[in-house]
């Protein structure tokens, strides 16, 4: 028993010295930057600073805009790994089913893996119409097919001892899918979501980029339109916080599934 609490406080003692190396090196870049526009060695204008992009996002919070834009990029990008996440997660099922449908498939997957889906945007947003569903089938189009050919290796390279093993007790294959591939990757599928989640605000910026009238995308490119590198940076940085926040977010979830399955 005490044994196992020296783990846990080593544990704890080097999550919180990596935190604090983290922090610092953060600290660090900002003060650097800080320092090296203070003194005229990189241009301000074109690189902004940490105290104007500060006082800028304080600005844009009192006037209660920032939110609005956070809200309709965050809610475009979860409809976008959502949908595009389990819609790849249940192709990726199928094709697992049916060796013959891989086959006649796999070469126009790999085509549309191939393909530029961002050079592509402005023609998926014309058919799906210059609004929100524009944005989010931009995001769905470029996660879909990476999340079908990334999910369907994950399952077919399942231990084939232990599927051979159920097939010789008469398991047949929805039984072997619901009992041994799908629930051996979940942590797998976890992974996948993670990267969905770059992949998502990828194409709702590219997206916001085009057509939209709110969102951090539009902020970003009206800043970049006006030559207010302010906003430019203010945006990007947002943009990583709340792409960092939903990453957490998964992981937490990623964790609390394995410890349950691991309960039972």
């Amino acid at each position: 028993m005490d044994n196992c609490l020296q783990i846990k406080k080593e544990y704890r003692k080097r999550k919180l010295l990596l935190i604090t190396y983290q922090l610092s090196l953060l600290a660090f870049i900002l003060i650097t930057w800080e320092l090296l526009a203070h003194f005229d060695i990189i241009n301000d204008f074109i690189f902004s600073r940490p105290t104007a992009i500060l006082k800028l996002l304080i600005t844009y919070i009192k006037k209660n805009e920032l939110f609005i834009h956070i809200r309709i990029s965050i809610i475009e990008t979860i409809l976008g790994i959502i949908i595009g996440s389990i819609g790849g997660i249940l192709i990726a099922a199928i094709l697992w089913y049916s060796e013959m449908l891989t086959k006649i498939l796999q070469p126009f997957l790999n085509v549309l893996n191939a393909l530029p889906k961002t050079a592509l945007a402005p023609i998926m947003i014309i058919w799906a119409g210059t609004n929100i569903k524009g944005i989010v089938v931009v995001a769905i189009s470029i996660l879909l097919v990476i999340t079908i050919l990334t999910t369907y290796n994950h399952f077919k390279n399942v231990d084939e001892e232990k599927i051979k093993m159920l097939k010789s007790f008469g398991a047949t294959k929805t039984q072997i899918f619901t009992k041994l591939i799908f629930p051996s990757n979940l942590g797998n599928i976890a992974s996948v979501v993670k990267i969905n989640i770059g992949m998502s605000w990828i194409g709702v910026i590219v997206g916001e980029f085009l057509v939209s009238r709110a969102g951090i995308g539009y902020l970003i490119m009206y800043g970049g339109q006006v030559f207010k590198l302010d906003l430019v940076m203010m945006g990007v940085l947002v943009l990583a916080v709340c792409a960092f926040l939903m990453y957490v977010l998964v992981d937490k979830l990623e964790k609390w599934i394995m410890k349950k399955r691991g309960e039972k």
